[in-house]
């Protein structure tokens, strides 16, 4: 799949993410979202990403302007007929999800592959949403995706050999390492971060310490780079209570029932760096 057409769909932090590194390789790629608003400031995010990675000497200066010029914005899924592999990452709601996949399987080619990023909701049921279900794959990227080496591929119960081997290889060809899991709620990788963060905030909700403390605790004590509660804001705290709702939801075991304390910072707005308060305030 080398060099073939791409779309993303969603210009948010993970979607802008995935954009980034496969124009970075040489990918034409075409970036949807619903509104010129999310594109301009997808694309912003982009602009400075490449930025940061030109001074610390990840690329070369020049090179920003030819990434970023392979990066086509549009509000429109229409305007993907033509890609070779769309991979989807909206907001992690199952609604919308379902919405997008209706639609992407009347506009693209039917040999064209339909990937989710997708962090818990399962593949199997999102391959019932389109015709041919054996294209759909998951290819689950890690936030910040240009720096994070991991990709997730999971195989729904409908994917094809040749579907799940072509994603494989494209992750390889992204400098990415991509591990194969089975079809399950969470993964392997949100089935045992999603459940630690959530016991860090019963922590905090319990007043068994202060967020920084707690953070501290794991850092040190277990050699983590970034304590539970700060990486929960970073993912953003509403994707932490979407997860564990999943979660809770398809496992009905009360382990992952979600933190009262973290349905209450969701529902007061505090999401976390991106609306500039959550477990930490931020400028």
């Amino acid at each position: 799949m080398t060099r073939q057409k791409i779309g993303v769909i969603g210009a948010g932090t993970m979607g802008n993410g995935i954009a980034q590194v496969f124009a970075m390789h040489g990918f034409a790629v075409r970036l949807a979202d619903v509104s010129e608003a999310a594109l301009h400031k997808g694309l912003a995010a982009i602009g400075n990403s490449l930025a940061r990675m030109a001074k610390k000497g990840s690329i070369a200066e020049a090179d920003i302007a030819g990434i970023l010029a392979r990066i086509h914005p549009t509000t429109r899924l229409a305007e993907l007929a033509d890609r070779d592999l769309v991979v989807e990452a909206a907001t992690e709601n199952p609604t919308i999800k379902e919405a997008i996949f209706r639609e992407l399987g009347s506009v693209v080619r039917a040999d064209a592959i339909l990937a989710s990023n997708t962090s818990s909701i399962s593949l199997t049921r999102i391959a019932a949403w389109v015709p041919q279900p054996e294209r759909v794959v998951g290819m689950h990227f890690m936030n910040p995706v240009p720096l994070m080496q991991l990709v997730e591929i999971i195989r729904a119960i409908q994917t094809a050999d040749h579907t799940y081997q072509k994603v494989f290889e494209l992750a390889v060809a992204l400098g990415k390492t991509p591990v194969t899991v089975k079809d399950g709620p969470g993964f392997v990788s949100n089935r045992i971060l999603m459940p630690m963060i959530n016991e860090a905030a019963f922590a905090l909700f319990e007043n068994l310490a202060t967020a920084e403390d707690i953070d501290t605790v794991m850092k040190l004590g277990m050699n983590h780079p970034i304590g539970p509660l700060a990486l929960a804001d970073l993912i953003g705290l509403d994707t932490c209570l979407s997860i564990m709702d999943i979660l809770y939801s398809e496992f009905r075991d009360s382990k992952y029932r979600a933190c009262p304390l973290l349905a209450q910072l969701v529902a007061a707005g505090h999401l976390g760096r991106k609306s500039g308060k959550g477990f930490y305030h931020y400028d």
